[in-house]
């Protein structure tokens, strides 16, 4: 257990946007030596494992800028203001796959990167899927795709799904509720 807690003396904002707010923190340590931390602030997100009635799971295709290459990722969404996770899981999951989950279930959470950011990801298990019409943002372009849940692990230990949420996801989705099978 850790004892020494870190006490922040002072914040300042540095920027602003319509995503995240970056700040740094003037932090005095438990030896009483003074540093900074920068962090990133972020509203809360969801991540959505969809899995149909034949067992695939359903992830999307999309650019990300950031690294500059194509991912293959659960589908997943920022929470809107006055909007509850769950709300927000219901509305990513149409907007990005065209579904509808008459089974919404919560399976907990994880942070994005607690040694940078604020940003807490709350993790549904979307059943009992029902197409409906796909509604991307203005800004979004990609493409959903099936994959079998068993082959899930294999594209996982290949890198063909390499961001961590989507990891995280799917293999607590896949142990909590035993879908592997």
């Amino acid at each position: 257990m850790v004892a020494n807690i870190e006490r922040r003396k002072g914040s300042t904002t540095i920027f602003q946007g319509r995503l995240l707010t970056l700040r740094v923190d003037s932090i005095e340590l438990p030896s009483g030596r003074e540093t900074t931390r920068e962090i990133v602030e972020h509203i809360d997100s969801v991540v959505i494992v969809p899995v149909d009635s034949d067992s695939n799971v359903l992830l999307v295709r999309q650019y990300r800028t950031a690294i500059g290459r194509v991912l293959l990722e659960l589908p997943a969404g920022k929470t809107e203001p006055n909007e509850s996770p769950l709300q927000t899981a219901h509305r990513e999951l149409q907007e990005e796959t065209g579904y509808k989950a008459r089974n919404m279930e919560p399976l907990g959470g994880f942070y994005a990167g607690p040694g940078y950011s604020t940003e807490y990801l709350h993790l549904f298990l979307a059943t009992d899927l029902v197409s409906v019409e796909t509604v991307l943002d203005d800004d979004e372009i990609m493409d959903m795709i099936r994959v079998p849940l068993n082959s899930v692990p294999k594209l996982i230990s290949d890198g063909e799904i390499p961001d961590a949420k989507s990891i995280a996801g799917l293999l607590r989705a896949m142990w909590s509720r035993d879908l592997s099978a």
